[in-house]
């Protein structure tokens, strides 16, 4: 169906529903349920300012998206589960459940999940600064085929006793 053809209520409820993220498909499967109409995503996607297909919505639905976009976003403050210290106390009790049922593995797919909750925590990333917590100096590239053995030594530190030398195999 061409968008000219909408009623009101339909473009006004596919501007709020693109305002509340959802995908061109979802909305276009919400308008079949809700009014029995067939659009396509490109007609979703035209009523979707922050879209190129959108760029040209008239002044009152960009509005509309503005103000629901705004209220949805607001909204989502109120949402426990948004929260990471609701999540993590979420996690907190389904490991400890998990682990007083035996379920091990849960447990440790639970304490896995928090520790990524924490961020940085469950990952192999360090960051390396210089002294007082001051930026490295840049790396210094050395040629090391033009060094003698010695300077190379000596450049790269005593070896350990157990460590054979290059020379001695």
């Amino acid at each position: 169906m061409a968008q000219g053809k909408l009623t009101e209520e339909v473009k006004t409820f596919i501007v709020q529903a693109v305002a509340c993220f959802d995908s061109p498909s979802t909305v276009v499967a919400s308008v079949k349920q809700e009014f029995g109409e067939t659009i396509t995503r490109q007609t979703v996607e035209s009523y979707d300012p922050t879209k190129r297909a959108g760029r040209r919505l008239a002044e009152k639905r960009r509005q509309i998206f503005e103000e629901t976009r705004a209220a949805f976003l607001e909204d989502t403050a109120k949402i426990g589960i948004s929260h990471r210290a609701v999540r993590l106390r979420g996690l907190q009790r389904m490991a400890e459940k998990a682990e007083t049922q035996g379920n091990m593995v849960l447990a440790s797919s639970l304490l896995e999940q928090a520790a990524k909750e924490m961020g940085g925590a469950f990952t192999n990333r360090r960051e390396v600064t210089g002294k007082d917590g001051k930026d490295l100096a840049p790396p210094v590239t050395i040629d090391a085929g033009k060094l003698s053995t010695g300077a190379l030594r000596e450049l790269l530190g005593a070896f350990d006793d157990d460590t054979p030398s290059p020379d001695t195999g």
